[in-house]
């Protein structure tokens, strides 16, 4: 129902977002970084909210790239405590609205204890009448992404698991962490106009919107909008369109 609603209204089957700016944020608004990156997590409540409500069939939302390891550690464990409190006070709220939560990425670097956490919180979410997937991605790189599923399919290849013949769009979506085998809006906040690293293969014909303000700041309206331009768009994918 929710993929007919969005054929007739030219809405996005699936969303990603790059949450960007909230430690610049903080630092605007003479917070400490970690508070910007709890405003962020409540901005997201909204924003699921309203994908709920729009029929999105999937978000698929940039938490922690492997580059952010670089970050100071003071700020990676306000970070891995947010994660932590987030999947306690949101679950609840994800299993009423039929939400179904997936983490992605190299998850084994957050250690045991998030482990546990996003094992629970993935399990507590699961549903047969799913409104929609959130996919988070915890110490994702688009880059690495590729790398492993390079390796992941070389090495079927020379057990003779697969047959080089049989790699196809569909074998790399099944070798690639990410759940979502592609993004229709990928939305940018915080106003630098770049990728950085996220959903490389899967982006290849989404339309991409670049917002000046940045994530704490990002409302339901400002998603409306993204939603809405987003219908207005011609999706030609290559072909040639008579006026």
């Amino acid at each position: 129902m929710a993929n007919s609603n969005n054929k007739k209204n030219n809405l996005p089957k699936n969303v990603g977002i790059i949450m960007d700016g909230n430690g610049r944020w903080a630092i605007k608004n003479s917070f400490k970084v970690s508070q910007g990156h709890k405003r962020g997590v409540e901005i997201v409540r909204s924003i699921v909210e309203e994908s709920v409500k729009q029929n999105i069939k999937s978000l698929t939302l940039y938490a922690f790239s492997s580059e952010n390891w670089k970050r100071p550690k003071a700020e990676i464990n306000a970070i891995k405590k947010l994660v932590i409190n987030a999947i306690n006070d949101q679950v609840p709220e994800l299993i009423e609205q039929k939400v179904r939560l997936k983490f992605f990425g190299h998850l084994d670097d957050f250690g045991k204890k998030i482990l546990d956490k996003i094992s629970y919180a993935e399990k507590s979410t699961m549903s047969d009448s799913t409104k929609l997937y959130l996919n988070v991605a915890l110490g994702y790189g688009g880059q690495q992404d590729i790398v492993d599923v390079v390796k992941n399919i070389s090495s079927k290849v020379l057990s003779k698991e697969i047959n080089i013949k049989d790699i196809n769009k569909l074998a790399i979506t099944k070798a690639s962490s990410v759940p979502v085998d592609e993004i229709d809006l990928l939305i940018r906040t915080g106003g630098d106009k770049r990728i950085s690293n996220f959903l490389l293969y899967q982006i290849a014909y989404a339309e991409i919107m670049f917002i000046e303000k940045y994530w704490p700041d990002f409302t339901t309206k400002d998603y409306l909008k993204c939603l809405n331009d987003f219908k207005a768009v011609n999706r030609r994918f290559g072909k040639r369109i008579e006026y």
